[in-house]
């Protein structure tokens, strides 16, 4: 028999009332539960010992709250609505437009759904099956569906209004997963056929903007009130401070608390009168409010205690080597098929495996196109690392980045000449890991090799002088 069982609550989009919030803290207090977590896809986690469990379902069901035991057979809806006013929005999405789709679901999905403010880059746009996506035109979204089990994604044809959401949700996941449709022809004409939708035509792609993760923790004022994160660095929050903050936000009239993808919450609408009031709860508890951002921009899988230890590992060797990180965020996946958010992703998996035991395990390190955590294209940096070469390639893998970034940046842009004549395109040959750039008009005088020799006349053994990666390696590429 086992000991411990997890609990799931799902809280749609990541909302959640101070009193439905305190209602569940306490009864699972009465169940000796002394901490909780929330999870990636914004819902709420507890671990229950078995001899409490049953008394603690009694009164769960008793009072009518949904939660599922040691399974994920329904996925919980997630939303950007934790990042509404606090941080870039939209011009027409706002609460009334996140509400009115909620209320739309009156079942339980089977499939991820993701609700996404087009302008924010706090929340990931395509971890869903079904990812809706508010377009520039008021009210009508895209759709982005990827199949389960597929990394494919396809945009549906038309944009969806959004007194229509729960309706096409409802009826493209009866036809995925109930008539097993899954491409993208087959899929538009079976839930369209017989029924009637405010569309319009989808005639583009949607425009996102470029990756940046705020900074979502601590006390900062927006507008003339003041929003508040709060992180904990091994993901776990007391009953006891929980249950203090749903009561300071029912008496300070705060009606809603949300939950972020990154298992941190932000409480928003505090005024200036009750910012001591909160600051005195956070010194009752001992809650931290100003870590560093390098350590905001992780995301490990959901009760994964190897991911966490492995998190803190990589981040005190940042923080000693004082590496930069700003522009990425990181992924940590342990487990097989699970899945996580980030612009770099660090991949377990077992060197030998014999049936279910794993004899040793090793790491691949992976980035995606553009290092935007949204894309679905990833490319491998290296692969079957030792944990204990893996901080410095996970390094080496960020001075890529930030070369990329100076050089992009650094990139002039050519004045139009009146009259411009053509010229023979200037090639040269560049290292895939560090960029580093052969030209044989200037050559290398750190190898000793002068200028004018061509790139085949190298030495067999001539290796980039930055990070020595082999000559046969390096791609050509033309000059600007």
């Amino acid at each position: 028999m086992r000991d411990y069982y997890t609990l799931k609550f799902n809280l749609p989009a990541g909302i959640v009332s101070p009193g439905a919030l305190q209602q569940i803290l306490k009864l699972a207090a009465g169940a000796h539960v002394r901490t909780v977590r929330f999870g990636a896809r914004q819902q709420l986690l507890m671990t229950v010992h078995y001899e409490d469990l049953p008394f603690l379902r009694k009164d769960l069901d008793g009072i009518g709250l949904r939660y599922e035991v040691n399974t994920d057979q329904y996925p919980n809806i997630i939303s950007s609505y934790c990042g509404e006013e606090v941080f870039r929005t939209g011009a027409w999405l706002g609460e009334s437009e996140y509400h009115s789709i909620l209320d739309q679901f009156d079942f339980q999905p089977r499939l991820k759904v993701n609700l996404s403010d087009s302008n924010q880059n706090f929340t990931p746009f395509f971890t869903g099956n079904l990812n809706f996506i508010a377009s520039p035109e008021p009210h009508f979204w895209y759709l982005y569906i990827r199949p389960k089990q597929t990394n494919t994604v396809f945009r549906w044809r038309d944009l969806i209004y959004t007194n229509d959401i729960g309706r096409l949700a409802r009826n493209v996941e009866e036809a995925m997963l109930e008539a097993g449709y899954t491409d993208e022809e087959t899929l538009y004409r079976t839930v369209s056929q017989g029924r009637t939708y405010i569309t319009q035509p989808a005639t583009q792609e949607v425009e996102l903007p470029e990756f940046s993760l705020p900074y979502y923790e601590g006390f900062n004022r927006y507008g003339q009130r003041t929003w508040l994160g709060l992180y904990r660095r091994d993901e776990q929050f007391s009953i006891p401070f929980l249950l203090d903050l749903c009561a300071l936000c029912l008496k300070t009239r705060i009606g809603e608390i949300c939950l972020t993808p990154w298992k941190s919450l932000i409480i928003k609408g505090i005024s200036e009168k009750d910012r001591s009031a909160w600051s005195y709860v956070l010194g009752k508890h001992n809650i931290n409010v100003r870590h560093a951002a390098t350590e905001l921009a992780w995301q490990t899988e959901d009760h994964s205690d190897e991911g966490m230890k492995l998190k803190k590992k990589l981040v005190q060797y940042f923080e000693q080597h004082d590496t930069r990180t700003f522009g990425l965020c990181f992924g940590i996946q342990t487990r097989p098929k699970s899945e996580v958010f980030g612009s770099v992703l660090i991949r377990k998996r077992p060197l030998v495996q014999l049936g279910q035991l794993s004899l040793f395990s090793v790491y691949d390190l992976y980035f995606t196109e553009n290092f935007n955590p949204n894309s679905r294209t990833y490319f491998r940096f290296e692969r079957g690392i030792l944990g204990i070469h893996l901080p410095a390639q996970l390094e080496r893998l960020c001075r890529k980045f930030n070369m990329r970034r100076v050089m992009e940046t650094a990139r002039p842009v050519p004045e139009p000449a009146e009259t411009a004549t053509p010229a023979a395109a200037q090639t040269a040959h560049q290292c895939p890991d560090c960029l580093t750039i052969y030209d044989e008009r200037h050559g290398d005088s750190r190898r000793g090799i002068p200028a004018g020799v061509p790139f085949a006349n190298l030495p067999a053994d001539w290796c980039c002088p930055t990070c020595e990666t082999e000559k046969e390696k390096l791609l050509e590429v033309e000059l600007n």
